[in-house]
């Protein structure tokens, strides 16, 4: 991965706030030419510091009516297990998030389901039947607010 400098640091902060931005605006943010906003924009998309853009939806509008956090304890910690269990939970389209954690609990698993039935057989058919979970303890979610934006703590290289 390459070393960021200001005007990285300005692209990325742009695209951040609004993914839909032109190359043109962007252009003018950074105060590069067209061709060379473009440039930085896909050197920054290949070397993974751009991961994607992507778009927001409304919960409600395409069925989900209920998001809830799974906190789920293992039987073994091997590295075996834990990578079998995350990867089979980020399979399952139903998960929004999965956070591998130190202490009691190991993974919190955040899904989004369609109402209360739909999460009892998901925690039920994805979860209990595995082999490497020892407990599980679902909480509903009421709320869901996320920061939009990363904190961008990269030191600028000088230019």
């Amino acid at each position: 991965m390459s070393t960021l400098d200001r005007t990285d640091l300005a692209l990325l902060g742009a695209l951040q706030e609004d993914g839909r931005r032109t190359i043109k605006e962007l252009a003018a943010i950074a105060g590069l030419s067209t061709s060379a906003t473009h440039e930085r924009v896909r050197r920054l998309q290949a070397d993974g510091v751009i991961s994607g853009i992507h778009a927001a939806l409304d919960p409600e509008a395409i069925g989900i009516g209920l998001q809830a956090v799974i906190q789920v304890s293992l039987q073994r910690h091997s590295r075996d297990a834990v990578i079998a269990f995350r990867d089979h939970a980020m399979s399952l389209e139903e998960v929004l998030a999965v956070t591998h954690l130190t202490g009691a609990i190991d993974f919190l698993v955040h899904v989004a389901v369609r109402d209360t039935d739909h999460l009892r057989d998901l925690a039920l058919e994805a979860f209990t039947t595995r082999d490497e979970v020892a407990r599980l303890d679902t909480s509903v979610v009421y709320e869901h607010v996320g920061a939009r934006t990363w904190p961008i703590y990269a030191v600028a290289d000088p230019v």
